[in-house]
């Protein structure tokens, strides 16, 4: 099993951390633009193996493909970061390019391969790849609904006061700050509903505080956040490669689904060796509806302003 992670910066090598430790692939390779910078990370990384007690071999390589080849998973999280105060959506026209790029040479090399995107804004960026990469769509997923989750599950067991293996919540809809709709009406706590132990103002609160849960700490760190984004992306990534057949919140392309044409948007599916192996039909309230048909048309205006 081999797992190539585009862009070293903070959240790919955290990616490519999290994928070594877990011991499950053979090879991950670190590709950076910058002379040097993955092959520091890569032998950094390598220097924990005895420690952590990985046998994962990390390469690092600067800006050349040919050594991604024969790659089953290629994570994509090159592109500029998000800055305090700027939106995922004004990353578009720098990010577009680089993305639309490291794609086509990931696809030359490894033409089998299954692509996760992590590059912002995710949703418009994961439609550009299905766009122009020529892979089939069960091998495009965008990460963001995974993080998304991770991020409301966290909120749920602060606002609860419960230890987090006792709660379970997704986030479904678009990867920004307008677009996520968190199902607080499904979320539990050890399968009761959370409306039982919470009130709603409370649960309305947690439900903001996850949309803005990426703004919140690009403020407080300058930066995007990585820890929890590396994470979320080796979970899909061990979800694949292990065939595990587990449920994660995903932005795919629909074609019928939930009313939707043409869009790549977070949505429960299966995930396992093949990709995206089922998307998974929820029943939506009324509100749920609506809120994801304004998450969609938020999508749809950051994709019209891809020169396709």
């Amino acid at each position: 099993m081999k797992v190539t992670v585009v862009g070293a910066g903070a959240v790919g090598a955290s990616c490519a951390e999290y994928i070594a430790i877990k011991n499950f692939a053979s090879e991950v390779v670190l590709l950076d633009i910058k002379e040097g910078f993955a092959e520091g990370k890569a032998m950094d990384l390598m220097q924990t193996a005895s420690l952590n007690g990985f046998d994962t071999k990390i390469t690092g390589v600067t800006n050349d493909y040919s050594k991604t080849a024969g790659s089953d998973i290629c994570v994509i999280t090159s592109g500029i970061p998000r800055k305090p105060g700027m939106t995922r959506e004004e990353l578009i026209g720098i990010n577009a390019g680089i993305v639309k790029e490291v794609s086509s040479n990931l696809a030359k090399h490894s033409p089998d391969t299954i692509l996760i995107i992590v590059s912002n804004p995710m949703d418009t960026m994961a439609y550009l790849v299905h766009k122009t990469s020529g892979l089939d769509k069960n091998k495009i997923i965008g990460m963001g609904g995974a993080l998304d989750s991770a991020r409301f599950k966290y909120r749920l067991a602060e606002a609860l006061g419960a230890p987090i293996s006792d709660v379970d919540g997704m986030v479904i809809g678009g990867h920004s700050d307008t677009g996520m709709v968190p199902l607080t009406r499904l979320a539990t706590r050890n399968s009761v509903p959370v409306s039982k132990f919470i009130s709603e103002d409370r649960l309305n609160k947690v439900m903001e505080d996850t949309k803005v849960g990426g703004a919140t700490l690009t403020k407080l760190l300058g930066t995007s956040a990585w820890y929890a984004p590396g994470a979320a992306v080796s979970g899909l990534v061990q979800a694949i490669a292990c065939d595990q057949k587990k449920m994660f919140p995903c932005s795919v392309l629909l074609d019928g689904e939930y009313g939707m044409d043409d869009i790549s948007i977070g949505v429960p599916v299966i995930l396992g060796r093949n990709g995206i192996e089922e998307i998974v039909k929820i029943e939506l309230s009324d509100a749920e509806k609506a809120h994801m048909k304004q998450s969609a048309e938020g999508v749809r205006k950051v994709n019209d302003l891809l020169e396709l």
